[in-house]
């Protein structure tokens, strides 16, 4: 089964919603395969249809100081933060050609990430209750899904060289006491963007049983 690839690069939100959107059109209506979008984010708080308003811990106004917008979604889960240097992934997956089973698709999804930490000497793994990858107390992939027809959007955010400071200003998925992490983090150092999104291509293929193809919309 063929899975397209788009990497637009940094996104605004607003407009990575609309991308998602016009894509989950294309897939219930047959006109594409399932696909993957892959993207960074200028500095952003989302907050899913779960979140509740004190778990921001700050003022609009300190947000916006820092260059940091706030947007409401149709996601689930909680309130995140998405910024550069962090990986995005929007898969816009028609679970009817694969399992129709929410559960089993974020499991696949968490599959994905427990293999790339993997690969960098890190052991990852689920957090019983909470959506997500976690290295100990502090979670690496955070994640937020929406389902319509079955057709999947929204999905996942890994943490790679993310600057964590814009986490203190929220309690992040909603989770007291607990902590967030990236590879930079856990590594002591840089981690090449393209390097990660090679490793995190190749196991989203293997996971979901998809042959990966760069779509020509990529980096449009």
């Amino acid at each position: 089964m063929l899975c397209n690839l788009e990497q637009p690069g940094l996104v605004d939100y607003a407009a990575a919603l609309e991308l998602q959107r016009t894509r989950v059109a294309q897939r219930k209506a047959g006109e594409i395969p399932d696909t993957l979008l892959l993207l960074e984010h200028p500095h952003v708080y989302t907050l899913g249809r779960n979140a509740r308003e004190e778990n921001v811990l700050v003022s609009p106004e300190f947000l916006a100081a820092r260059g940091a917008q706030v947007f409401r979604t149709d996601r689930g889960g909680d309130i995140t933060y998405h910024g550069p240097g962090q990986l995005v992934g929007y898969p816009i997956l028609d679970l009817t050609k694969h399992r129709r089973d929410i559960s089993w698709y974020m499991r696949s999804l968490e599959e994905v990430f427990i293999r790339t930490a993997r690969d960098y000497g890190i052991e990852a793994g689920r957090s019983e209750g909470a959506a997500g990858v976690w290295v100990g107390n502090d979670k690496l992939t955070a994640m937020g899904v929406h389902l319509s027809r079955w057709v999947t959007s929204h999905g996942f955010a890994l943490n790679v060289n993310t600057d964590l400071r814009y986490f203190e200003w929220i309690v992040p998925c909603g989770l007291q006491g607990k902590g967030v992490t990236s590879l930079a983090k856990l590594l002591g150092h840089s981690v090449p963007m393209e390097e990660v999104i090679v490793r995190v291509v190749e196991h989203f293929g293997m996971v979901f049983g998809v042959e990966i193809a760069e779509s020509l919309k990529s980096k449009a």
